[in-house]
């Protein structure tokens, strides 16, 4: 499990290697009054688990890729990974987000925030079809206008509306982009600085990039390379497919963050897709976090401003704290509907809180502060971003959307059996 922060004791673990496997397992479950819960990374899991039925769908990993139609199909244990080397010989990619260990279907069903986003828009809005074992054992093809699609892609990583055993996604035609990271030190470079400069220049952006500020301090461990041990660390993360393929227009189009202060560290480049992972570099040992996701209408600077303050050196413990621009096509309908809300969302802060001895406390003390920071421009909570204290359903829907959610949810599975 890449989630290391709570206990993992199932009653009953099942290992399926297909899904027959999977129905007999929600079957099983159902008849025994047994809840289910399934994980294939360990990334997607909300809480602890104790008792009932652990369904490990990781072995459900095939990926099919259809050139001609610009499709994968792909099995509900597969990860992005996976499919971005499926895709790539084809001139195609999928719509993944910044870490190739992450589950295919968790982060479809909380919508999926892409590296692509503001070009592309929400992963979910390219899913073609899904088979899903419902909480009955019963297994369903689903595809546009039936209102279980509807409900699973974006709602299905909070309500468990059954197990995903594959599903079908559009590719799109993007072999090489222009991106990387560009990073500073907030010691020679002042944060609120290097934030408002990062915010002039993402604002005047087209939808063919997409773009995040992250900010942390490392910790001073000898495990960690000297040039970062205890240092504060604010950087630009930058994704564009819109440009001819020239590095020099690319080298324009960034050359505002470079004028921004002493640059730490620069990986800004052309690129072929399969190296798209290392714009993020997301860790890849599993650890304890806990995490929270804030959506907002627009950005107040100099709340912002305080949030890094919060969550930077003054804060005695290492948080990450990221900025994602979001508009463009994320904020665009889809042609099939689908759940995922709050798409007139312009921005995205996302506080991840690595746990120590002392546990999650101090970290949601500190997090209350950044949501009071943010109060005022803040829409709702992004689902696919609340990491690591079970189920906090709060603010993640809209009143209308909840409802209609809770409908289908409570139709499908009336003993809650799923989750």
């Amino acid at each position: 499990m890449f989630q290391t922060a709570f206990t993992v004791a199932p009653g009953r673990l099942v290992a399926a290697t297909g899904p027959d496997d999977v129905r007999a397992a929600v079957r099983h479950a159902a008849a025994h009054g047994l809840a289910v819960t399934v994980t294939n990374t360990g990334h997607g899991l909300a809480g602890p688990v104790d008792g009932g039925v652990l369904l490990d769908t990781s072995a459900l990993d095939e990926v099919v890729v259809d050139p001609q139609a610009r499709t994968a199909r792909i099995g509900g244990g597969a990860r992005w990974g996976q499919v971005v080397a499926a895709a790539a010989p084809h001139g195609l990619a999928p719509l993944n987000g910044s870490s190739p260990g992450v589950g295919v279907v968790g982060y479809l069903l909380g919508g999926g925030l892409g590296i692509l986003g503001r070009t592309y828009g929400w992963a979910a809005d390219h899913v073609r079809s899904l088979d899903l074992v419902t909480p009955d054992g019963e297994s369903r093809h689903l595809v546009p206008g039936d209102e279980l699609f509807w409900a699973v892609l974006g709602g299905g990583a909070a309500h468990r509306f059954g197990v995903v055993t594959a599903v079908t996604v559009d590719l799109v035609p993007v072999a090489r982009l222009y991106g990387g990271s560009i990073a500073f030190d907030g010691a020679e470079a002042a944060p609120a600085e290097v934030l408002r400069g990062y915010l002039r220049w993402a604002r005047a952006l087209p939808a063919t990039v997409t773009s995040s500020l992250a900010a942390l301090v490392y910790p001073d461990l000898p495990a960690l390379p000297p040039h970062l041990r205890g240092r504060y660390v604010l950087s630009v993360r930058v994704a564009c497919t819109g440009y001819s393929g020239s590095t020099a227009e690319g080298e324009r189009l960034v050359a505002p963050l470079r004028a921004l202060g002493p640059v730490m560290s620069d990986s800004l480049r052309e690129m072929p897709y399969t190296e798209s992972p290392t714009i993020h570099a997301d860790p890849e040992t599993p650890h304890a976090y806990w995490g929270d996701g804030i959506l907002l209408d627009a950005l107040d600077e100099e709340a912002l401003a305080e949030v890094l303050r919060l969550t930077g050196p003054a804060a005695g413990r290492m948080a990450v704290v990221q900025l994602n621009h979001l508009g463009g096509a994320l904020a665009d309908a889809p042609a099939a509907p689908n759940s995922v809300p709050y798409r007139e969302a312009a921005w995205l802060v996302r506080a991840l809180y690595p746990l120590g001895e002392d546990g999650p406390g101090p970290v949601r003390e500190l997090h209350a502060r950044v949501e009071r920071a943010l109060a005022p421009r803040t829409l709702g909570r992004a689902v696919n971003f609340v990491f690591g204290d079970g189920e906090r359903r709060e603010g993640l829907y809209g009143a209308e959307t909840a409802k209609r959610l809770a409908a289908v949810e409570s139709e499908l599975d009336p003993a809650n059996l799923s989750g």
